[in-house]
């Protein structure tokens, strides 16, 4: 059986504030190389439309700058707050419209969905998340880049999902057996240094 072909992952938390990314290259469920990862500050932009302008020029810019094969996005949480909700969902229109504008395919997956696969827990806290995806990167990431890490964990949810020799997602109690009945999540020990 042939080996699995290496594949690049996007993986956009996208927000009206601050949208994280993450890139990584995957084999099947291993990870190679975490390749960058960061946020875009919107904070500065008080148009709505200019903040969805930005979005789709930063999508577009990282894109073209590492071509990836798939943009995985998280879809947004539902909240009681109609407008905020409204202004996330087009946020996530334009990050979606700028993978279309590039003829890459997007796959969309709830938070719970995206904590299940990274943790093996989908109520995991957001200081769990970033836990794992260091162990399972070999990152070092700080609280500021919460929204950086949910891009790497979209993007790796993705592999674990969908990537060829996928693996299922399996119950464990605790990261240190979660990792033990995965070993083959963690990235490679050669695997570069990513750029931020």
């Amino acid at each position: 059986m042939p080996s699995a072909t290496s594949t690049t992952i996007l993986g956009i938390d996208p927000g009206t504030q601050v949208m994280g990314y993450g890139l990584v290259r995957m084999r099947g469920a291993t990870v190679e190389e975490t390749l960058a990862f960061g946020v875009l500050n919107l904070t500065r932009y008080d148009d709505h439309a200019e903040k969805l302008h930005r979005i789709f020029q930063r999508i577009v810019e990282i894109l073209d700058g590492f071509k990836p094969d798939a943009v995985a996005i998280e879809a947004p949480f539902f909240g009681k707050n109609v407008q905020s909700m409204l202004k996330l969902g087009r946020a996530q229109g334009v990050a979606i419209a700028a993978a279309m504008h590039r003829g890459i395919p997007v796959t969309e997956y709830s938070p719970r969905k995206v904590k299940q696969s990274v943790t093996g827990n989908g109520n995991a806290s957001k200081e769990q998340v970033m836990a794992m995806v260091e162990r399972l990167l070999g990152v070092n990431l700080h609280e500021e880049q919460f929204d950086a890490t949910d891009g790497l964990a979209v993007a790796l949810c993705h592999g674990f999902q969908h990537g060829p020799g996928r693996m299922p997602v399996t119950k464990a109690k605790g990261w240190d057996a979660f990792l033990k009945q995965n070993p083959e999540r963690l990235a490679s020990p050669s695997a570069k240094k990513p750029k931020k």
